[in-house]
């Protein structure tokens, strides 16, 4: 019944073992990734809350945050990335403060 709900979207559905710790690797690591930085550190109080919360750590995973695959770079830089040899580094806080990110001072 889900299945059609999906197909009836538009949505295909992709099938994985289900004693394949491996087969989903990428979203397993996404989901523990987002509950260690965002949303086990918040206290979520509705639906609205935690579509804002994940909305904003979507938008700093896919622009701003350093991935590994990149040698540590982000995937779409808007900003200099700061460099510990500038004497003023600004920090510009996420989600309500809860992660920080760092960039060279004007």
């Amino acid at each position: 019944m889900f299945d059609a709900v999906l197909a009836g979207a538009g949505i295909a559905v992709v099938r994985v073992p289900s004693r394949g710790p491996q087969a989903n690797a990428y979203a397993e690591r996404f989901v523990l990734t987002v509950r260690s930085e965002a949303t086990g550190r918040v206290l979520i109080f509705g639906q609205r809350h935690l579509r804002t919360v994940l909305d904003q750590y979507a938008k700093r995973c896919n622009g701003r945050r350093p991935h590994r695959g990149q040698r540590l770079h982000p995937p779409r830089p808007d900003h200099l990335i700061a460099d510990p040899s500038h004497k003023r580094i600004e920090r510009r806080p996420v989600l309500g403060g809860l992660i920080n990110e760092y960039e060279p001072a004007a």
